[in-house]
């Protein structure tokens, strides 16, 4: 009789400890027109619901270009505050080094709260490897 309290037991700590798991997500960003504003905008609502997950947003191509300085939406929307608000609550920006090399841009020409990742892709495999789950807005 102990030991199927004992299991019982165990099983309710094993499944207390899978629900308040931190969710890790990585979303995917390689076109600022087409997901720029909406992509954002999901990242916000998925933190009001979930404040804890741990979201990393990884850009490349086209993706990195809201993360450059002064870049503006087609309806005139800045960037720059609404990643700053994101950042403030725990999102990491990764930008890819190899679109830096193939587009000839400087990481001087980027906003300070994003980082860079020598591969962008490469850096999406590894973060699926390692249990983020996936987005692409």
């Amino acid at each position: 009789m102990k030991f199927r309290a004992l299991l019982a037991t165990l099983a309710l700590a094993l499944a207390a400890s899978a629900a308040s798991a931190q969710d890790t997500v990585v979303y995917h960003f390689d076109n600022t027109v087409a997901q720029g504003l909406k992509g954002l905008r999901n990242v916000r609502n998925h933190l009001d619901t979930d404040p804890t997950a741990k979201i990393t947003i990884v850009t490349h191509a086209d993706g990195v270009d809201m993360l450059m300085e002064g870049a503006k939406a087609e309806n005139g929307t800045e960037f720059a505050p609404l990643v700053s608000a994101l950042k403030s609550r725990g999102v990491a920006f990764e930008i890819c080094e190899i679109t830096l090399k193939n587009r000839n841009l400087k990481k001087e020409q980027f906003i300070q709260e994003a980082d860079f990742t020598p591969s962008g892709v490469l850096r999406l495999a590894k973060l699926q490897k390692q249990g983020f789950a996936y987005i692409k807005p």
